[in-house]
């Protein structure tokens, strides 16, 4: 807001504004990003109180209301004051004290106090005494009072004869402006995102040099047509237009500035007049200048003439949704420009041919990313040679029945995703084509640099392992690919993510060479899995391992230590049989989630090496009775969580005495856990929290329990989701 800050007589509200902006503030602030949304909110709402602060002081001798209100903002005004001198002077701390960081514990309590000072200034700005105050004047050109539960603006605003901006953006509760808002003759910028009007100013048209910026509204469409409007807008419910005369009205051709244009039908309702709702939406037609447009929920047979006429030729996104008895597309390949183009839900297009592309070779010269889905009746894609010579992703999805070819020769290809799409691969074998069922594949990778391949819930499609796949970054095969016994990992040499979902035949991966990209392998639910490559998986730069429903594996791969040398996030998950096959964890691994996997978990004793670096251990479903065992864990640890485990009755003293780092230790669904060790449990844990473990939770009540001894001196501590009372706490 520009203008000088109107200052409370008992506090200064720009000494406020200069803290919150001086380097030390946002310094703590930045980099924290939930706390610097709570600074930004904090100057939103102080700004609100500065707007109308000066007519309370004006008014408080007469009315003791406003005095009260005012006394009310002092004190919460000063708790704002005490709050940023706190940071400020635990700012100052750390400067002077090399390496000095703030606690949690410090972090925790400004943020609360934050939420405070936000919560009574929300108070103070929705009281009903407040919608009486006028908005300080004097030479105000900006008013911004976004994101507040606003219901209507006071007539007194138009008083502000040099305002130039309003911001009203994510007002929820405002529905209309005041009549009379065209007698601010300077004001030249509306804004209105994410904020509904029910009611536009009748004259507000009349402001010549306005630019309003909205993305939704519910008045009369009509009225949209005297507005100059800016940037993007979204129209919803257009079946309530029934006279095409009222869409041409609006004059969006004229409305140059608008940019984004977002169109959506109720799909729900029943409208048997589509001749009308076609000229509804030809009558739409917007400005040559539009970049972006959306159509949700159009329920004519034809898409309108401008779409295919070059009429948009600056378009650069387009996405047409649902539109559910279109029978054919548009020459989409006129749009010059086009960057992005989906196309979802179209039902009754069965053929996409030669007009598609505006029967043009070099069509959808821009084009970077194009995408079909859930669409029922697709049949056949003509594709011509020539077309799409920049497309990166490409995407087809729920296609069911497809057939035929995919595009060939595009060069730029970095992205492939294929799901249900059941028909892509049969209908080859069916027809009996030329090509064999893995050209499919073939005739989009060959001497295509893509980096991205997905293939899901294709069960038919083929991978040709007679290539090697040079430029392939990352590859995700989810329930397809079923002719896949073992996966060949030399022929994806710079793949940096690799996962494997149910492949319902996958028995192993094969390796002879080491692989220097690999970082992330996630293997699923593929049943017949069995092993890893006999001398080892040999993936010296891999961080993230998870293995997951594979029942039949038995061993994991062997020398991990050695191998695996990067390896720090580590998650195995219902794998009944699966142990280490030689004792050997690397030293670098810090995660580990072992779930349902009792196996594992008992030959983890000897695994860890000298100097390991695990810090978090997370067990689930231990069928043990008794847990940890001694020499089990690793004295590195500093949270362990134990959970679900309905046989657990106790806590072996001699697999925890040694874990001299842990801080944090969780039980959780321990219905049988009868209590903590008889020796206490380790003096360096600081959080400890414990859910559903009813018997444990008894003997650790609050004074009252015989194990609460044990625990007494640790700071933090939750029983089912309930903070144990500090203050009563210290005075045991």
């Amino acid at each position: 807001m520009s203008g000088q800050l109107v200052n409370l007589a008992f506090v200064n509200v720009q000494r406020l504004f200069e803290k919150l902006n001086s380097g030390q503030i946002l310094g703590y602030f930045r980099g924290r990003d939930f706390h610097e949304k709570l600074l930004k909110k904090l100057k939103r709402k102080l700004m609100n109180i500065n707007a109308v602060i000066d007519d309370a002081e004006q008014k408080q001798l007469s009315n003791s209301l406003v005095k009260k209100w005012l006394d009310e903002a002092r004190g919460v005004l000063y708790d704002a004051e005490d709050l940023l001198e706190k940071i400020d002077y635990e700012l100052s701390k750390s400067e002077l004290k090399s390496g000095f960081q703030t606690s949690e514990s410090k972090e925790r309590s400004f943020e609360s106090k934050m939420r405070e000072v936000l919560d009574d200034l929300d108070s103070l700005s929705n009281q009903q005494i407040v919608k009486d105050f006028k908005i300080s004047s004097g030479d105000i050109s900006g008013l911004d009072l976004s994101h507040t539960y606003i219901e209507r603006l006071p007539d007194s605003i138009c008083s502000l004869r040099n305002l130039q901006v309003l911001k009203l953006n994510d007002c929820t509760c405002l529905k209309e402006l005041p009549s009379t808002l065209h007698e601010l003759t300077d004001l030249c910028r509306l804004e209105l995102m994410e904020t509904t009007l029910t009611k536009a100013p009748l004259l507000l048209g009349k402001l010549n040099n306005i630019q309003i910026w909205m993305n939704s509204f519910d008045f009369s469409i009509q009225e949209l047509g005297e507005l100059d409007l800016h940037g993007e807008l979204s129209i919803k419910n257009l079946e309530n237009i029934l006279n095409p005369g009222d869409a041409l009205a609006v004059d969006f051709k004229n409305k140059t500035h608008l940019v984004r244009l977002h169109l959506e039908w109720n799909l729900m309702r029943n409208n048997e007049d589509l001749t009308k709702e076609r000229e509804v939406l030809e009558n739409l037609q917007p400005s040559c200048h539009l970049k972006e447009l959306s159509m949700d929920g159009y329920s004519g047979t034809q898409f309108p003439h401008w779409l295919s006429d070059n009429s948009l030729s600056n378009v650069v996104s387009l996405t047409l949704k649902r539109c559910k008895q279109c029978l054919w597309l548009p020459s989409l390949g006129l749009l010059t420009f086009l960057k992005h183009l989906t196309i979802d839900g179209l039902d009754l297009i069965g053929r996409i041919d030669a007009d598609f592309y505006a029967n043009s070779s070099s069509a959808f010269a821009c084009l970077e990313t194009l995408s079909f889905t859930d669409m029922k009746e697709w049949e056949e894609w003509q594709c011509m040679t020539g077309a799409f010579p920049n497309l990166q992703s490409l995407t087809v999805k729920n296609c069911p029945k497809l057939r035929g070819n995919l595009p060939e020769q595009i060069s730029h290809l970095k992205e492939l995703t294929i799901e249900q799409c059941q028909q892509l691969v049969a209908s080859i074998q069916d027809v009996k084509m030329e090509q064999s069922s893995v050209d499919v594949i073939r005739s989009v990778v060959s001497d295509t640099p893509f980096k991205f391949l997905s293939i899901t819930f294709c069960p038919g499609m083929t991978i040709p392992i007679n290539q090697t796949y040079h430029f392939l970054l990352e590859l995700r095969i989810i329930h397809g690919c079923d002719s896949l016994t073992t996966f060949p990992l030399d022929l994806f040499p710079k793949l940096c993510k690799l996962e494997l979902g149910e492949c319902r035949n996958l028995q192993m991966i094969s390796q002879e060479h080491p692989h220097s990209h690999l970082k992330f392998l996630k293997i699923e639910k593929c049943y017949e899995f069995e092993s890893f490559p006999n001398e080892g998986l040999f993936a010296p730069e891999l961080r993230r391992f998870q293995i997951l429903g594979l029942e039949k594996l038995k061993s994991m791969p062997k020398r991990m230590s050695a191998l695996l040398p990067s390896l720090n996030d580590m998650m195995i998950s219902s794998c009944p049989e699966v142990e280490l096959s030689d004792r050997s964890l690397p030293s670098n691994l810090k995660c580990m989630s072992l779930w349902s996997c009792s196996k594992l978990v008992a030959s983890l004793k000897g695994a860890w090496g000298t100097e390991p670096s695990l810090g978090s251990l997370y067990i689930r479903e231990v069928g043990a009775e008794c847990f940890p065992g001694e020499g089990l864990l690793p004295h590195s640890l500093t949270q362990l969580l134990i959970y679900d485990c309905p046989n657990l009755k106790k806590l072996d003293y001699k697999g925890l005495c040694h874990l001299s780092s842990l801080e944090k230790l969780e039980l959780s669904n321990c219905p049988i856990l009868l209590s903590l060790p008889e020796e206490g449990l380790p003096n360096s844990i600081s959080e400890l929290k414990i859910e559903e473990c009813p018997l444990l939770k008894q003997r650790c009540k609050n004074e009252e329990g015989e194990d609460w001894e044990k625990i007494a001196h640790i700071k933090s501590m939750w029983f089912d989701g309930e903070q144990v009372n500090i203050k009563r706490r210290s005075k045991s």
